[in-house]
């Protein structure tokens, strides 16, 4: 495996490759970009088809954890992790523990936290190893479980994208097809459904699908079926690579806003979108809300703050659409490019501090 030569290697700064025989973690670490501060990122717990798509799958996400950092006005950069499950013995405490030496061992450079196949259980171990690991309920300093912030800045974020593309200020009778209910993906139709939008949602899990139906008068349909309904927002909210040449053909939605990473199978999908005049929120920035509220873990953790500062998503979004719309370009690159000048001006400024201090 070429790590230089991978197809989502951007400039990254450092990637770490660990395994622990005894436990069977086979981990890769991804540091992206530390100018706004240290790497930050989850760690997914996954079983992949091999090395290369595991390898894929931490690249990308470091890149998006940087620029979603950037937009979100944090001083963190990106960092991911990702375990690639074992075929035998599964997610072990002596995996985890292993996997805590291995974060530990970057002495602060890289935080993890929770992430699709891990818990705040499993951080729980992994934080009795190192202290480099962030959104867990530590003393009262923070919430432990980020699901709830995560699903309100997607919340907020979907209403800019309803106010741009529908001219809608309220989501009374919106109808929004809701791919995933999990951690995030349930919170997500909460909100929803309390603000009056209809659902129709998909999911794997029955009693998931149960309970949508019972409590938020969800109409229920296929996993795969869910693309094709007729809705003005598609909200996914599983894993990543949903928006790609054979979906979005299918998709009958005026609106893309969900929690998912790497939405986008390929950068280009989102070009292919906006051609089909269906207005995208970039994955990264709108799904921020769960490192936003880690960023307000401390002694002073104030939850109304926290989710305050989630909900600003919406201005955050709405400054993309509108510059996206004025320079006639898809939202993903107007979002990147936002992302790269906030990083580039700081780094700006750490260069004159430098020259500055080196000229006394």
């Amino acid at each position: 495996m070429s790590v230089f030569a991978a197809k989502s290697f951007r400039n990254h700064e450092q990637v770490l490759f660990h395994q622990d025989p005894a436990s069977s973690l086979k981990a890769i670490i991804a540091i992206h970009d530390t100018t706004l501060g240290p790497a930050l990122g989850g760690c997914r717990y996954w079983s992949y088809d091999n090395e290369d798509a595991a390898l894929d799958d931490v690249l990308r996400l470091s890149r998006g954890m940087t620029y979603k950092a950037a937009l979100a006005d944090l001083s963190f950069g990106g960092g991911k992790a990702v375990i690639l499950a074992p075929d035998q013995g599964g997610k072990t405490p002596a995996l985890l523990q292993a996997f805590g030496r291995f974060v530990h061992s970057l002495a602060g450079r890289y935080i993890t936290a929770e992430d699709v196949g891990t818990s705040p259980a499993d951080m729980e171990i992994v934080h009795n190893i190192t202290p480099y690991v962030a959104g867990i309920a530590d003393g009262g300093a923070g919430d432990g479980d980020p699901s709830p912030a995560t699903a309100w800045g997607v919340f907020h974020g979907l209403r800019a994208a309803i106010a741009a593309r529908l001219g809608r200020g309220d989501l009374h009778d919106v109808h929004v097809a809701v791919q995933g209910l999990g951690h995030v993906g349930g919170h997500l139709a909460q909100y929803l459904a309390d603000r009056g939008a209809l659902l129709t949602v998909a999911d794997l899990d029955t009693d998931r699908l149960a309970w949508a139906k019972r409590d938020l008068g969800a109409q229920v349909v296929d996993v795969d079926a869910i693309y094709d309904v007729a809705a003005d927002v598609f909200a996914p909210n599983a894993m990543g690579g949903v928006l790609n040449d054979e979906t979005i053909p299918r998709l009958a939605a005026k609106v893309v806003a969900g929690s998912a990473n790497n939405q986008l199978a390929e950068d280009r999908n989102g070009a292919d979108l906006a051609a089909r005049g269906i207005l995208y929120a970039p994955d990264y920035v709108i799904n921020a809300g769960g490192i936003i509220n880690i960023s307000h873990e401390g002694r002073a953790y104030n939850r109304d703050e926290a989710m305050a500062h989630c909900a600003r998503i919406h201005d955050t979004l709405a400054e993309i659409f509108q510059r996206a719309e004025r320079e006639g370009r898809p939202t993903n690159e107007i979002a990147d490019l936002l992302a790269e000048e906030r990083i580039a001006k700081r780094r700006a400024g750490m260069d004159e501090m430098q020259l500055r201090t080196a000229a006394r």
